[in-house]
Protein backbone atom coordinates (compact mmCIF):
# COMPACT_ATOMS: atom_id res chain seq x y z
CA UNK A 1 0.00 0.00 0.00
CA UNK A 2 1.24 3.50 -0.80
CA UNK A 3 0.07 6.89 0.41
CA UNK A 4 -0.22 10.01 -1.70
CA UNK A 5 -1.16 13.58 -1.01
CA UNK A 6 -3.35 14.99 -3.76
CA UNK A 7 -4.48 18.57 -4.30
CA UNK A 8 -7.89 18.61 -5.98
CA UNK A 9 -8.19 21.42 -8.52
CA UNK A 10 -11.52 20.51 -10.06
CA UNK A 11 -14.62 19.41 -8.10
CA UNK A 12 -15.21 16.67 -10.70
CA UNK A 13 -11.99 15.03 -9.54
CA UNK A 14 -13.33 14.90 -5.98
CA UNK A 15 -16.43 13.11 -7.25
CA UNK A 16 -14.26 10.57 -9.08
CA UNK A 17 -12.22 9.94 -5.94
CA UNK A 18 -15.38 9.47 -3.88
CA UNK A 19 -16.63 6.96 -6.47
CA UNK A 20 -13.36 5.03 -6.20
CA UNK A 21 -13.71 5.02 -2.42
CA UNK A 22 -17.28 3.70 -2.74
CA UNK A 23 -15.91 0.81 -4.82
CA UNK A 24 -13.37 0.08 -2.02
CA UNK A 25 -10.50 0.75 -4.40
CA UNK A 26 -9.10 3.59 -2.30
CA UNK A 27 -9.68 5.05 1.14
CA UNK A 28 -9.95 8.75 1.80
CA UNK A 29 -8.89 10.42 5.02
CA UNK A 30 -9.11 14.16 5.33
CA UNK A 31 -6.38 15.92 7.26
CA UNK A 32 -6.43 19.32 8.83
CA UNK A 33 -3.70 21.82 8.06
CA UNK A 34 -2.10 21.22 11.43
CA UNK A 35 -2.06 17.91 13.19
CA UNK A 36 -4.00 17.86 16.50
CA UNK A 37 -0.96 16.46 18.28
CA UNK A 38 1.17 19.37 17.10
CA UNK A 39 -1.50 21.86 18.21
CA UNK A 40 -1.66 20.29 21.67
CA UNK A 41 2.11 20.15 21.97
CA UNK A 42 2.48 23.80 21.02
CA UNK A 43 -0.18 24.89 23.50
CA UNK A 44 1.52 22.90 26.28
CA UNK A 45 4.87 24.46 25.47
CA UNK A 46 3.40 27.94 25.68
CA UNK A 47 1.56 27.27 28.95
CA UNK A 48 4.35 25.38 30.72
CA UNK A 49 7.22 27.80 30.13
CA UNK A 50 7.46 30.20 33.08
CA UNK A 51 8.52 33.76 32.43
CA UNK A 52 11.80 35.16 33.70
CA UNK A 53 9.90 37.19 36.28
CA UNK A 54 8.13 34.08 37.62
CA UNK A 55 11.45 32.24 37.90
CA UNK A 56 13.03 35.20 39.72
CA UNK A 57 10.11 35.42 42.16
CA UNK A 58 10.35 31.71 42.96
CA UNK A 59 14.11 31.88 43.49
CA UNK A 60 13.74 34.88 45.81
CA UNK A 61 10.98 33.13 47.77
CA UNK A 62 13.14 30.04 48.30
CA UNK A 63 16.15 32.14 49.29
CA UNK A 64 14.15 34.12 51.81
CA UNK A 65 12.80 30.91 53.37
CA UNK A 66 16.32 29.48 53.68
CA UNK A 67 17.83 32.59 55.16
CA UNK A 68 14.81 33.34 57.35
CA UNK A 69 15.13 30.04 59.30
Amino acid sequence: MSTMQIEILNPKAAKLLKDLADLDLISITEESDENEFVKTLNSLRIKSAPSLEEITEEVEAVRSKRHGK
